[in-house]
């Protein structure tokens, strides 16, 4: 681990000025008053937790295209996976105190004149049980979908359509308001998590100090499977899959083990965006998404790990200002950075920071 952090001035930089910014913001929000000029609210910090959670998407995004080469443009429904089995576990917290003051049933299974809760939502009242199952439910289909695919050899641009096709079946279901996840509402409403009410102070800054550390712990594992003999293997299928295979790898191993994992981050990501933002519904898993996933990992820098949490933050961060300011003008904004970073920043925005600090990406 002390090499890990000696050798990575990018990510131990940007981790770094992502935990003051954190703490700046911890102490702005509970120790201020209102009236102060250097107060931030609790609307700040809940769009600094929803930052950090898109960080970690895109980090397990970089994992997975970076380093073996596979672009997904269906990653977003690991995130969307583990968003709603978090949010599972959210809603059956409400008990009698939503409108209709069911204590088993949600609301919205009232309305639908739900005589009793569906199988698939018996445990989730468990919090060990719900986020055992924000890891496996991603996990378990990254595991099921890459084993056909990469024993059947499909890769490339195939893959990615393939991913993208998963995706779309996945959102058009979970619209459907017989399934039992609420439609295209989705779920929300959430008042408790961990027994702590989601509207005070101290929680939102408590899921945010989460948030960093899932993502902190996040890129080690990641930077560690990367800089291992496994990881070198793994560079190596990206760069010439069959002189690894022609030396007796077995290559569908290796594939699994880094999707598999990837698509677990990227539930945890869903998981700790889901509290924070309130809700999740079927347009997490849009191709859109997915689609803007690959943007933040391409201007951040495809192959870092680091620059991935920099595209991230970057680009959402655009967002919110273009939305709110220039709504009309986002998208055309979106493309222009893409192309820009693509034409002049080959290595994205990390790019920019020089080679000691790209050189100890792997």
């Amino acid at each position: 681990m002390k090499a890990l952090l000696l050798n990575d001035k990018g990510g131990g930089a940007v981790l770094g000025v992502l935990l003051l910014i954190v703490i700046v913001v911890s102490i702005s929000n509970l120790f201020l008053s209102e009236n102060s000029p250097l107060y931030l609210s609790s609307y700040t910090v809940t769009l600094l937790g929803k930052y950090i959670a898109f960080a970690i998407l895109a980090l397990s995004l970089d994992l997975l295209w970076g380093y073996l080469g596979v672009l997904s443009l269906g990653h977003g429904a690991f995130f969307a996976l583990g968003g709603y089995a978090f949010a599972m576990y959210l809603m059956r917290q409400i008990g009698d105190r939503g409108v209709y003051g069911d204590p088993i049933l949600p609301d919205f299974m009232v309305f639908m004149n739900y005589k009793e809760l569906p199988w698939f939502w018996y445990g989730f009242d468990n919090p060990i049980f719900a986020v055992l199952m924000v890891m496996i439910i991603p996990g378990a289909l990254a595991f099921l979908f890459g084993f056909f695919a990469f024993k059947s050899k499909v890769t490339g641009v195939y893959l990615s359509i393939i991913t993208q096709a998963l995706t779309f079946v996945l959102w058009q279901s979970f619209l459907l308001n017989d399934i039992g996840l609420g439609g295209s509402n989705g779920l929300t409403d959430f008042k408790d998590i961990f027994g702590a009410n989601l509207q005070n102070p101290h929680t939102s800054i408590a899921l945010l100090w989460s948030s960093l550390m899932a993502l902190i712990g996040g890129y080690y594992l990641c930077r560690y499977i990367v800089t291992s003999k496994l990881g070198r293997i793994v560079i190596a299928i990206r760069d010439s899959e069959a002189r690894v295979g022609f030396l007796g790898y077995r290559i569908v191993r290796y594939k699994l083990f880094i999707f598999v994992v990837s698509a677990v981050l990227a539930g945890v990501a869903g998981a700790l965006y889901v509290p924070q933002v309130g809700i999740i519904n079927p347009d997490r898993f849009s191709t859109l998404t997915s689609i803007e996933l690959v943007v933040w990992v391409a201007i951040g820098g495809r192959g870092t790990l680091w620059g991935a949490i920099i595209g991230a933050f970057v680009v959402n961060f655009a967002s919110t200002f273009f939305t709110s300011a220039l709504p009309e003008v986002w998208l055309y904004a979106l493309g222009g950075m893409f192309v820009l970073v693509t034409l002049f920043l080959p290595r994205g925005l990390a790019g920019l920071f020089g080679e000691g600090f790209l050189r100890g990406k792997r």
